[in-house]
């Protein structure tokens, strides 16, 4: 939850910046220009038809337009508009300039006292751009005519301002320079996206380039909204239509294919979907380039696929998209963030239709790429998340993998020294015992000064006889067959047997057993098994020294836990517990604890090891209940 919450702040703070991002020129504007608005003019339609002229019909039909009321959708019948400007004296400027931000028309010239004085023919279907007109110095006022050429539009759509040309130029980049950045840095952070996707793996690489795809093109549409590039860049305006109109034909596609690989391919129709999409938005490529190459044939196909058809396929998309992501928000986080990240794209998209509605004309959409700036963090954060959550997967597997790998180990090693130890100390064990009764025939007929030897020697040969009977009992354990134990009852007889022991070494023992745990084993065996471990609990004893030993029953296992305030032991150490050999004790051999690893084995139980440095070990057995033993059949072992 407080992920969601920093993820949310970081959000709130995103769109805050954004926001004083655009308002920003409008606010210096407003505060340091010094221009004069012109916010009133006269239009006159031009009917299809009519013969070009330098000039107006003066006599004609004139409409008044203002800001809040202009005039730009072209009635039918009409090819164009012809714009009256009055505009006021300009000799106390020093370089006089005029400034149109939002200008609709594909072809312009301006007229001055029936003069040309601007001319630009635009071939591109762009009818949005902005006007910069150097004035000359007049003392009286002058009047200026616009013929406006456009195919659906053609007017003016904001104030008119009047001002020194440097300033109008300074005001025109601040107004459109935000976009050019935003769009330009989505399409640089797409870049290096698409560089950093090549190092993940192949099932997040797709994931990753959907999402650089939709980065890129969000970047690509902003910028070439912008009417800017256009007017610096005439030139090129086809290629900049061009960019737009495939940015918007692979981003929702992009955005779709990013949610299924999400969503885990939980939702099948979800890709026959995507498949029609794609299809549909291939068919649309292919007739917007040959309206761009063969031009007015394909021009009807062309807007009934790209602006009719495509907004409401549009709307429905994010919308299926929007609803599969609440559906799963409550079990998924990332469909969550995936939730809000649409929510505001829609929230926004919605506002910018009310205000368009609200203000009735001067609006252009700007809170659309607040929507999208959100969207495409909250999808860097949803990739962001699967990788991190990939990676600890791939930890995880890794570190199970080395544990199997382990395990794997010990057990050929134990089976190459169980076959080894069996034959050796059958081999062994005669010999001993016939040197051993030799030794107690003669001990009895030595002097009294030489029997000290004769028993010494004998103790060590029952040493080596006992070192042998541990390498018997883990090659073979003598299981012969398992009975049912009751748990509660083999450690009250092992408490009584150890109790002792353990006081001898100033040590408390404490046994908790509170029901009856049955299972499968052989009673001496697991005495064997458990005195073991208790015993190297009480020698790693200090002052004070405490053990505890407790059962329990656990999804269909019995668990027991033994567990002392010693000494303890280093990871390493308890990495090492039941090899060969191996002891923390001096003259320990590690044959005990390899003994009591292979009889729980056998008994169908494991046995592992916690344990830290100063603060104790803690021994957990667990083995079978008696209940999901018995349809294991046989239940006697092999020998």
């Amino acid at each position: 939850m407080k992920r969601f919450h920093l993820i949310l702040l970081l959000l709130t703070f995103g769109g805050a910046a954004f926001l004083a991002l655009l308002l920003y020129p409008h606010i210096s504007s407003s505060e340091d220009s010094t221009s004069l608005p012109i916010t009133s003019w006269k239009v006159q339609w031009i009917p299809a038809g009519a013969p070009e002229a330098a000039s107006p019909d003066i006599d004609g039909e004139w409409l008044s337009a203002t800001v809040e009321h202009p005039l730009v959708t072209i009635p039918d019948g009409k090819v164009g508009a012809w714009i009256h400007l009055t505009v006021p004296p300009t000799s106390n400027l020093s370089k006089p300039g005029l400034y149109i931000e939002r200008l609709y028309a594909m072809n312009v010239r301006i007229y001055e006292n029936d003069k040309l004085v601007y001319q630009v023919n635009h071939s591109f279907d762009f009818e949005r751009t902005l006007l910069q007109l150097p004035l000359d110095h007049t003392e009286i006022t002058s009047d200026l005519y616009l013929l406006l050429m456009g195919k659906e539009r053609a007017g003016i759509k904001s104030n008119v301002q009047l001002g020194e040309l440097p300033e109008i130029f300074r005001q025109a980049v601040r107004k459109e320079l935000p976009d050019l950045l935003l769009g330009g840095g989505f399409a640089f952070l797409s870049l290096l996206m698409l560089l950093c996707s090549w190092y993940l793996n192949r099932a997040l690489r797709s994931t990753a380039l959907a999402l650089t795809l939709f980065v890129m093109c969000s970047g690509l549409l902003i910028m070439t909204y912008s009417s800017m590039p256009y007017y610096y860049f005439p030139e090129l305006g086809h290629f900049f239509l061009f960019i737009f109109d495939t940015s918007l034909y692979i981003l929702i596609p992009a955005l779709l294919y990013f949610v299924i690989h999400i969503f885990e391919g939980r939702y099948p129709w979800i890709k026959r979907v995507f498949r029609w999409l794609v299809v549909y938005y291939s068919v649309s490529f292919c007739v917007m380039v040959c309206y761009k190459i063969l031009g007015t044939p394909f021009y009807s196909p062309y807007m009934f696929l790209s602006n009719w058809l495509n907004a409401p396929l549009i709307i429905g998309q994010l919308i299926l998209i929007c609803v599969l992501a609440f559906r799963n928000a409550m079990r998924n986080p990332n469909s969550l963030i995936l939730s809000l990240g649409i929510l505001i794209l829609a929230l926004s998209g919605v506002m910018d239709l009310l205000l368009l509605y609200a203000i009735d004309t001067s609006y252009v959409f700007n809170l659309w790429k607040l929507g999208i700036i959100i969207l495409i963090a909250s999808l860097v954060i949803i990739l962001n998340r699967r990788i991190a959550s990939d990676y600890a997967r791939l930890l995880s597997y890794s570190k199970e993998l080395e544990l199997y790998n382990h395990q794997l180990q010990r057990t050929e090693k134990m089976q190459i020294i169980s076959e080894l130890a069996a034959s050796i100390a059958h081999e062994v064990r005669n010999p001993l015992q016939v040197t051993r009764g030799f030794l107690q025939l003669l001990s009895g007929k030595s002097v009294e000064h030489d029997k000290s030897y004769f028993t010494l020697a004998i103790q060590e040969l029952d040493r080596a006889s006992s070192i042998i009977t541990d390498f018997l009992t883990f090659a073979k354990p003598e299981l012969d067959t398992l009975v049912e134990l009751n748990l509660q009852q083999e450690l009250a007889q092992i408490e009584t047997m150890i109790t002792p022991l353990v006081l001898l070494n100033n040590g408390e023992l404490e046994v908790h057993v509170p029901e009856p745990q049955i299972i499968l084993g052989n009673s001496s065996k697991l005495k064997q098994a458990f005195i073991n471990i208790i015993k190297n609990s009480i020698e790693s004893l200090h002052e004070e020294g405490h053990i505890t030993i407790s059962a329990w029953a656990e999804g269909g296992t019995a668990v027991i836990r033994i567990a002392d305030n010693g000494e303890g032991m280093e990871p390493e150490q308890v990495a090492k517990l039941g090899e060969p050999y191996f002891s923390t004790k001096t003259k320990g051999t590690g044959l005990g604890l390899m003994v009591t690893f292979r009889i729980i084995e056998v008994m169908e139980g494991s046995l592992e090891f916690h344990s830290e440095k100063g603060k104790g070990t803690e021994a957990i057995v667990r083995f079978p209940l008696v209940s999901n033993t018995r349809t294991k059949q046989p239940s006697v072992l092999p020998q």
